[in-house]
């Protein structure tokens, strides 16, 4: 029944559920969340990408591909809330020289550096970058599940040693289990021991375990918890913003306003099409530790071949 302070919850909806609707999020829509989650006790509110506008065009994909300064304060203003604003940075996939502001000139306050293992230097580079304009940042080492040992020892030494406040373990195939997530929780909180770092955890949902493995992580002494509400993300989702505010017994986080959200706005949302969650086509992807874009193919292709399609990955294996 304790309450730890520690815990930050980070909402996640617009930045991963955009990957299912092409962030074509309406303003009604994105204000509509930001007001729930400050009224829901939320910590941070991601936007969606700082995407490079001389790699993708704007005109091919909604506005929060791109999370302009003006975009996002036509949301909130100057954000008068205790709710901080978070977007995220891709290693190769952003012109993080050029497209931000200093701090003291936005109203975003955190950035969230999205990099592979073999792009850790870079990550650095970019951490240091945004700290010296003023962000807090993390770095967020996406497909953990495929890096070795000795890979995720060096880079945890190189990220110890640099500027950067929260470093996240990011389950990017959701093919851990709850023993596998509480090893590498563990790992990673070793790591920073001493430095005054915070570690993280964002879980995808192909085996029905984004919420086991976040409460899992959480309870080793992991204190950034990603969640989107009612788990909308890329293919099969994230954890549930529902059921970690609903475990969580912080006073501070209230349900409540968010199942008003989710009945406004949510089941509407899948009603016009958008597809995200559970289903069998990525339990075989997260089984088999890849990638999910085959999946997402397989739904997107409105397939039911399932035991056609498990061969298929397989043999491919």
């Amino acid at each position: 029944m304790a309450v730890r302070d520690d815990i930050k919850v980070l909402d996640a909806t617009i930045r991963d559920g955009g990957l299912c609707n092409n962030f074509e999020f309406t303003d009604e829509f994105v204000y509509e969340l930001y007001k729930t989650n400050v009224k829901c006790g939320v910590d941070y509110m991601e936007f969606g990408y700082k995407a490079s506008k001389t790699m993708f065009k704007e005109s091919d994909y909604g506005k929060w591909k791109f999370c302009n300064e003006e975009d996002i304060r036509a949301i909130v203003g100057d954000n008068p809330s205790d709710m901080k604003i978070a977007v995220m940075a891709d290693v190769g996939r952003c012109d993080y020289k050029t497209d931000f502001l200093p701090k003291s000139e936005s109203v975003i306050d955190m950035v969230r550096v999205a990099c592979y293992i073999h792009q850790i230097p870079t990550a650095i580079e970019m951490i240091e970058w945004f700290h010296s304009l003023g962000y807090e940042t993390t770095c967020n080492i996406m497909a953990i599940s495929q890096v070795n040992t000795e890979q995720i020892d060096q880079a945890l030494a190189m990220l110890a040693e640099t500027s950067v406040d929260v470093i996240y373990l990011v389950d990017s195939y959701g093919s851990l289990y709850p023993e596998n997530a509480s090893a590498y929780a563990q790992k990673y909180l070793s790591a920073v021991e001493n430095t005054g770092k915070k570690i993280g955890f964002h879980a995808h949902n192909n085996q029905n375990l984004a919420f086991a493995n976040t409460i899992e992580t959480m309870s080793y002494g992991i204190s950034y918890l990603d969640a989107t509400v009612q788990g909308m993300g890329r293919g099969a989702g994230n954890c549930a913003m529902e059921l970690l505010i609903g475990f969580l017994k912080n006073p501070k986080y209230n349900l409540f306003g968010l199942l008003n959200f989710i009945e406004k706005h949510m089941i509407p949302l899948k009603e016009q099409g958008v597809m995200w969650g559970y289903d069998l086509q990525y339990m075989f992807t997260g089984l088999l530790n890849r990638h999910p874009r085959e999946a997402i193919e397989f739904t997107n292709a409105k397939r039911g071949d399932y035991s056609e399609f498990y061969k298929t990955l397989l043999d491919n294996f």
